[in-house]
């Protein structure tokens, strides 16, 4: 067998050469890179014809003198195709070769058993959970757990030594695996604790470098954001209300253009025709000690006024409280009027059909927390019983945040509006305000006494204005100095 050697620097230049030597069709054996650069052993074309008779010499002498059908011809490449580059001659020449040989180990060799297939699985990557997902939704991963848990065959118990021992090892794994979630929670807490401060801190100074910029370009906006906070009006609608100030407004300005804008926003109603002239059924609702009781009879005595005694009707729902019925009834004998107690919706139900003739019907509803449940049983045995609309009571002495939680547990659609009810108690109406402007309630009227039916008066939009937007004193300790609105504002964002 005549192996060729040739070396050149480069791969393609002893390509070139070996080429040249035995032609396109040469056998290349091996090409290993050696010092100095490259070394080719090849065979001339016609070699494959010689190894492909010896091949069949040896498997004729080792079956017995079978005759075997001739191998098909290795199939010719075109010089064409094979001049376009020198690494096509390598890739047909190798292909070649290595046909013919699978084809004598094929004739040749015993034929194997066919192995199985392998199984392909489908590559699914584990799923990467942050901590703060794995604490957002760790009620639903455990919950998953267990009913996986729950779900896995048990392993019968006179099996294999294998099982039981997997079945005790399988809790200590959940140890580890509940240890691990323990510990990824804590350090999700410290990290949310971390940002949370770090976000606080950068809201706060950014506030600061914006209230200090607007001290500098707006100083009556300012001043007057300062004094609607110290006022009682929330953050939210100060910052509205003082959109309305100029930049280069003074004080004076100022004061009459967040005045202008509140009264835009306030939605009083300047006379009663709407209520007590369409008449119908109306229950007064809210929190214990708000002046439910006394209310109603101010308006039976309005009611009375204007339409006659036999007009009218009232009905109790306090079963609760000692001596709530008995008041309207002497409220009722003072008016005239005759009074019904009820007990529950189907109870109201019937007494309001008989009622039906009657200009106004006034509901006295039990005083309740605005956090007791009660408070929605009380909704649906009102609306349940027919066309009642209610009316919420305010105490203009709470804070702005309680009543706040009392609109939101007594809001429905059925909410004729609200009265404001110890006005005279209150140093400020600014947080009552703000609630009714907020939540879009009518103001109805405004109770300032016990008398009856003397302290029940329209909202007066002038006294309204004047008793929000009155100016603490210097010496008020709750008079905000300096930058402490600013700061305020901060602490309120962050």
């Amino acid at each position: 067998m005549n192996v060729k050697r040739y070396f050149a620097p480069t791969a393609r230049e002893a390509l070139r050469a070996l080429k040249e030597a035995l032609g396109p069709d040469a056998i290349v054996l091996s090409n290993r890179a050696v010092e100095g650069g490259v070394e080719i052993l090849a065979l001339p074309g016609e070699a494959v014809g010689a190894l492909q008779a010896a091949n069949r010499a040896a498997v004729v002498a080792r079956t017995g003198g079978d005759a075997r059908p001739a191998p098909a011809p290795v199939p010719e490449v075109p010089a064409a195709a094979t001049r376009t580059a020198d690494e096509a001659d390598f890739r047909v020449s190798l292909s070649a070769l290595a046909a013919s040989a699978a084809r004598n180990a094929s004739r040749s060799a015993p034929q194997p058993v066919a192995e199985p297939a392998p199984v392909v699985r489908a590559f699914n990557p584990p799923r990467i959970e942050t901590a703060d997902y794995a604490l957002r939704n760790r009620d639903g991963v455990l919950r998953a757990a267990v009913a996986a848990q729950a779900s896995a065959p048990r392993p019968p118990a006179s099996g294999p030594a294998v099982f039981s021992g997997r079945a005790a090892a399988r809790p200590e794994a959940d140890e580890f695996g509940s240890a691990r979630v323990r510990e990824l929670q804590e350090t999700n807490a410290r990290l949310m604790s971390e940002l949370t401060g770090i976000r606080g801190m950068i809201e706060r100074q950014l506030a600061g470098f914006a209230w200090g910029e607007t001290r500098r370009q707006a100083p009556a906006r300012a001043a007057m954001l300062g004094e609607l906070l110290e006022a009682g009006f929330s953050a939210a609608i100060a910052r509205k209300l003082v959109e309305a100030v100029l930049e280069d407004a003074d004080r004076i300005e100022a004061r009459e253009a967040v005045g202008a804008a509140l009264d835009r926003l306030m939605r009083a109603c300047a006379s009663d025709e709407d209520l007590l002239d369409r008449g119908g059924v109306y229950a007064l609702v809210g929190p214990t000690g708000v002046g439910k009781t006394t209310t109603t009879a101010k308006l039976a005595a309005r009611c009375v006024v204007r339409h006659g005694a036999g007009r009218l009707a009232l009905i109790t729902t306090d079963g609760y409280r000692i001596g709530a019925q008995e008041q309207l009834r002497i409220y009722g004998r003072i008016l005239g009027v005759p009074v019904f107690s009820v007990r529950d919706a189907a109870d109201l139900r019937q007494t309001l059909a008989g009622l039906r003739n009657k200009h106004m019907v006034l509901i006295d509803t039990m005083g309740m927390s605005q956090r007791d449940r009660m408070v929605a049983e009380q909704a649906a045995m009102l609306s349940g019983a027919g066309d009642v609309r209610r009316l919420l009571l305010l105490n203009a002495t709470a804070r702005g945040d309680t009543l706040d939680d009392v609109v939101r547990a007594y809001a429905g659609d059925d909410l004729a509006g609200c009265i404001f009810t110890k006005v005279d108690e209150a140093a400020s109406l600014a947080p009552a305000l703000d609630v009714a402007v907020r939540h879009e309630l009518d103001i109805r009227y405004l109770t300032n006494g016990q008398r009856v039916p003397e302290d029940l008066h329209l909202p007066n939009r002038a006294y309204l204005l004047h008793r929000a937007l009155r100016e603490h004193g210097s010496a008020s300790p709750w008079h905000l100095q300096g930058d402490e609105a600013g700061m305020l504002l901060a602490a309120g964002g962050a």
